[in-house]
Formats: C-alpha cells, structure tokens, sequence
C-alpha cells in the first residue's frame, strides 16, 4: 500500500502530525506533498523541524493567489504527482484550498480519498471553507469524522454510513503531542513579558477584519477589559484594515493589551495552554481551547464546531461590543460557572484519534476497499423504507439477516441516532437504502 498525504497550511501540518509520525513509524510507504498555500519561513523546511517530522517528498510553494488561480495551480501540480507516484491511497485534511485540490485531482483519477475531520458544516456558503468542504465530502471514499454530530451531517447528505467512522479529532492527539515539544522549547511568556492571567486573542476573517463596524465593537470591548492582559499575535493582513480604519493606535495605547507580530505553533501553544481565557474567530483554535481547558469566546454568529458550545466549553459571543463585554464578566465573576467551562468534556475524543484512523485505512486497503470501481446496481432499483423494529437486534445483525439492505438512520424518541454497527434496534425506527453497495 503506498499513501499520499497531502497538505498546504499550518493547521493541517499541525492536525496531520500525529498521522505522519505514526505511519512513518510502522513502515507504510508513503509521499508527503506540501503545497505550501500559504508560505513562509513558518511553513518551511524549519516548521517540519520544530515539530519533529519528516521532510516533505514534494514542496510545491503555491503560494497566495486568488481562490480560483490557486486552486487550479494545485489541482495541476498534484494530478502530475499522483501519476508519477501511483498511490493507493490519498489522505487530506479539512477545508483549505488544497484539500479541495487534492480531494478532486485524486477523485478524477479514481484514487480512493480520505478526508480527516469531514462532515463539519456551518451551512453558510459565504464561507469558503465551506465550500471546500462540502465539495471533498464528495469526492471523498472515506469519512474519519471528529464527532457523531459530524457524522449525521453526512447521513444527512446521502453518504452511506459503512464509509463513515466517528474517530475524534487529531487535534488532541496533536495537543498532546506538541505541548510536551513546546514546553522544552519555548520560552514565549519571558520573550513577551507577561505575568499574571491572559487572555490570548487571535482575529483574522474577513467578516470581522473588513467591516469596519464589527471591527470597531470588538476592538471598543477589548479596550474594556483592563482587569485582564490581553495578548494579540496580529496577523498581517489584520494590522493592515486596523491601521486602515484607524483602530491600530486606539490598541497600541492601552496598557493592558500587547500587540505582538504572529508567533510560531510551539510558542502560540504553549500561550495558550497558560491563558486563563481564550477570543478567536478561528475554528481551530475552538478546538484547542477545549482541548487544553480554556473557556472559550467565539467573536462568529456560527460555527462549524458547535460540539464545543454544546459541551459548554465554548461561547459564541459575534460582535457586539455589549455582548462580548457581559459575557466575559460573566465568566470571569462566576467562579463556578467558569470551572464548568475550564472542565467541560472535550467532544473530540481521548487523544487515539491517529490509530483509530490508521486502523479503519488498513482495513479499507486489505477489503479491497480501497478500489472504485462502477456501480453493478441500477439506480432505479435503489429504494427508501421507513420501518419500525421491535426485535432485539443490533444494526450488523439486521444487515447480515438482510444483505440487500443498509440502515442509514435511526431514530429514538425524538432524537436521530448514527446507525453504529452494535446499536440495539429495539423499538426504534429505521431509515434503510436497499440495493446500496457496501
């Protein structure tokens, strides 16, 4: 079996790791190809260094460009690749542009894809995150999802359940992993002076940085919170609309808040793993505040990662100043209901997230899975039953009993419910497909 691993930001550098270094260790022939869509020192030979991995096999340096202009350079770059290469396999990971890329040029070429953290969705096609997402969900053959909720998205969206697996996310493999790293390393909160509690702040989309009204209430409330250091690692691009709306000075004065250039992963995680508070618009970091137990305050109307709010680690707060003040005197005053918040139950899993992927991969591959191959079934012979079933049964057994049919939905009380293979289908309704290919 040879894999092909494909990458192009930070954050999939970051959530890969852990995937990386466990397929190097266990011998699997594989090819990393780093596109490099947003390139810098910290996305070079160094960040691959930093976090002890190996070299990439190809370092492609795309770069920024417009959306369309990018993505078509890529799609170029990883179809030569993967001819040359002939994978079985092609994994990627989360919404980029090159997950986008790499999703499609594989497809095109029948080559079996693996989307790590599918099924996200923040149903606002403004986003284009979400349209790359949605886009590899299709391409893709199998689905490693970070939580059940993910996963009935894809239900939702028609895609059988035998291609989905609930495997948590890499995040907190990577969390894990990274922090021991960064505790060795850096030495961040001497280099930046600070003592005391901290808030970490980070803030870059582009409906929060380039509308000057939701800029100005967030920046107005972050000048009221002076009982706290507020830390901000100002990205590029953000400094640019501050200064160009004339917010920057307003910052630079406050004694309480320090503006610093961007930080590098190890330095910015092990900040985070000692703030006492955590203000992003990013999704990411949703995930890692939960992860290393930071209350989290989310300056977005929606998310992609509503398991951490339904967990109660993480609040949405948009960008009303009012709203963003209150919520975090709120929790700052209230003891308890910050220790809710710090000990809230991580949805992303217990850290096994890498093996469990790695185990549902080589399985596909030894099934023979892994071929696609045309239908032998007529569409129109595909049909849809809503039964209810009182047996004492589980899923697997159901579909042994009935080979022709797949149970893709299940339903208890009020609640649907993934069709996991051991559930008990005693008196609960079921949606099944007969005739769908497992």
């Amino acid at each position: 079996m040879k894999i092909a691993i494909i990458i192009g930001t930070r954050p999939e550098i970051i959530k890969m790791a852990p995937l990386l270094e466990k397929i190097e260790n266990m011998g699997l022939n594989n090819i990393l190809v780093h596109m490099g869509q947003h390139y810098d020192h910290e996305m070079s030979e160094q960040f691959f260094l930093d976090l002890e991995l190996k070299k990439p096999d190809y370092n492609i340096g795309v770069g920024s460009d417009t959306h369309g202009k990018q993505t078509a350079t890529m799609i170029k770059s990883i179809e030569e690749i993967l001819l040359n290469e002939n994978p079985d396999f092609v994994m990627v990971q989360g919404d980029t542009n090159t997950v986008l890329a790499g999703a499609l040029a594989a497809s095109k070429l029948h080559i079996a894809v693996g989307h790590v953290e599918a099924g996200l969705r923040s149903y606002d096609k403004t986003m284009p995150e979400e349209i790359n997402r949605q886009i590899a969900d299709i391409c893709s053959s199998m689905f490693f999802v970070p939580t059940e909720e993910s996963a009935l998205n894809l239900l939702f969206e028609n895609i059988n359940p035998h291609d989905i697996f609930i495997t948590g996310n890499t995040i907190v493999d990577a969390c894990v992993r990274h922090l021991k790293i960064a505790e060795q390393k850096s030495d961040i909160l001497s280099k930046l002076e600070v003592s005391g509690d901290i808030l970490t702040l980070t803030m870059h989309r582009a409906e929060n940085v380039d509308n000057p009204d939701r800029l100005r209430n967030i920046i107005e409330a972050l000048i009221q919170l002076d009982n706290i250091t507020v830390v901000f690692p100002v990205h590029p691009r953000t400094v640019k609309t501050l200064k160009k709306f004339g917010f920057y000075s307003k910052l630079e004065i406050q004694p309480h808040i320090k503006l610093t250039k961007p930080l590098g992963y190890l330095d910015f995680l092990l900040l985070l793993s000692k703030s006492k508070f955590i203000m992003t618009d990013s999704g990411g970091l949703q995930e890692e505040a939960i992860t290393l137990n930071i209350p989290c305050m989310t300056l977005r109307y929606n998310t992609e990662r509503p398991e951490t709010v339904s967990a109660g680690g993480n609040i949405l707060v948009g960008a009303n100043k009012d709203n963003i003040v209150d919520t975090y005197h709120q929790i700052s005053n209230d003891h308890p209901l910050y220790n809710k918040m710090k000990n809230a139950k991580n949805p992303y899993g217990n850290g096994r997230s890498a093996d469990k992927i790695i185990e549902v991969m080589l399985n596909f591959y030894n099934t023979g899975k892994f071929d696609i191959k045309a239908p032998k079934q007529i569409i129109g012979n595909l049909s849809r039953k809503f039964l209810e079933i009182h047996e004492n049964i589980s899923v697997s057994k159901y579909e042994e009993i009935n080979p022709d049919s797949t149970i893709i939905m299940v339903f208890k009380d009020d609640k649907i419910i993934f069709p996991y293979f051991d559930l008990n289908l005693k008196d609960k309704k079921v949606i099944l497909k007969s005739g769908i290919h497992k």
